[in-house]
């Protein structure tokens, strides 16, 4: 089959590797539908790692994607051939005190697609799955919004994580998909005011169009000092959405007192640093996200019931032979990109 892998800095070829098998009575084998091009997967396809987790070449990056079902293995009972579904890209081992803790995304032998050490990527024609990755979907969603579940559902993790008694007023600094995701689950959850922020215009305008109350450029204006005249006392959460130093620093300035940064962003450095100064006199907590955890059914409720729209994140559509270029516009921002799908 042919599979599309990373050869070198912004090198992607396709290869030809052999189709995978069922091995496990518990394994799914899947016909891939649509990859969505992730900030983490431009990471790797520029820089060639993210942070501790270097690729080794030749190597199949992707982790966002939608697939239907066309064998299964002796002991799967929940999913059947033909059934569309959304994959989701974790696999917990369930024995660890990180799982047994409710906590299987950190857990300690997580295999996760696209990542180095863990799993090949799905940018390729079939894969195989274990069938708790496999959540039935059919007509519920398109294969597009199934596969764009994955970056949805880390902001509907990251506002349950960020959410309190106090958090009717936020920002979310970086208006990419992520960003635009946090906005989307924080209006759902009630938000009473969201001020967003991104170095692209064209973003901005997206993020204004579908629920943000405030957008501003930190490239063309002081946003701290512009929000802080809207909110003096400051705000309630900050959803740090870029993995920049800057919007971190600003995330601390922007908050009130007792007030919590959510850091969401993948920096590329492998260090930040905080203003301890800002942080202990106003008793900030700082939350991590890795990935998200239990909440991808909630994502798919959320799409199926139409509480939440997201289909206007997916601005550019390409076929599977056109991957390099999904990938050439992502990087590049190029032509009002927000969210590059390839569909196989």
């Amino acid at each position: 089959m042919k599979a599309l892998a990373l050869t070198g800095l912004k090198q992607l070829e396709f290869v030809d590797v052999p189709q995978p098998k069922i091995i496990n009575d518990t394994d799914v084998l899947l016909k891939i539908a649509a990859v969505g091009v992730c900030g983490s997967d431009v990471h790797y396809y520029e820089t060639g790692r993210v942070g501790s987790q270097v690729v080794i070449y030749p190597y199949r990056i992707g982790h966002e994607c939608s697939a239907t079902v066309t064998q299964i293995g002796k002991a799967v009972k929940k999913v059947k051939v033909g059934d569309k579904i959304v994959v989701e890209p974790a696999v917990s081992c369930h024995k660890c005190d990180q799982c047994r803790m409710g906590r299987e995304n950190t857990c300690r032998n997580l295999q996760f697609l696209g990542t180095p050490g863990q799993g090949d990527g799905c940018l390729c024609e079939y894969m195989v799955m274990p069938e708790e990755s496999c959540l039935v979907i059919n007509d519920k969603l398109t294969l597009i919004q199934a596969a764009l579940c994955e970056p949805f559902t880390i902001g509907v993790y990251s506002v349950k994580q960020g959410q309190g008694p106090y958090s009717g007023k936020i920002a979310i600094l970086g208006s990419g998909p992520i960003g635009l995701s946090c906005m989307t689950a924080a209006r759902i959850q009630g938000a009473g005011k969201i001020y967003m922020t991104d170095i692209l215009d064209y973003r901005l305008a997206v993020a204004k169009k579908h629920g943000a109350d405030w957008t501003g450029n930190p490239d063309k204006s002081d946003i701290v000092k512009e929000i802080s005249k809207i909110e003096p006392l400051g705000v309630d959460v900050v959803y740090e959405c870029a993995g920049q130093q800057s919007t971190i620093d600003q995330g601390i300035e922007l908050l009130r007192p007792g007030g919590k940064i959510v850091l969401v962003g993948i920096p590329r450095e492998s260090r930040i640093s905080i203003s301890i100064d800002y942080a202990r006199r106003k008793e900030i907590t700082i939350v991590n996200i890795r990935r998200q955890n239990r909440s991808t059914e909630d994502s798919i409720k959320l799409l199926a019931e139409k509480k939440a729209n997201i289909d206007f994140m997916v601005t550019h559509k390409f076929k599977f032979e056109d991957s390099k270029k999904a990938f050439e516009l992502a990087a590049g921002y190029k032509d009002g990109v927000i969210k590059a799908m390839v569909e196989l």
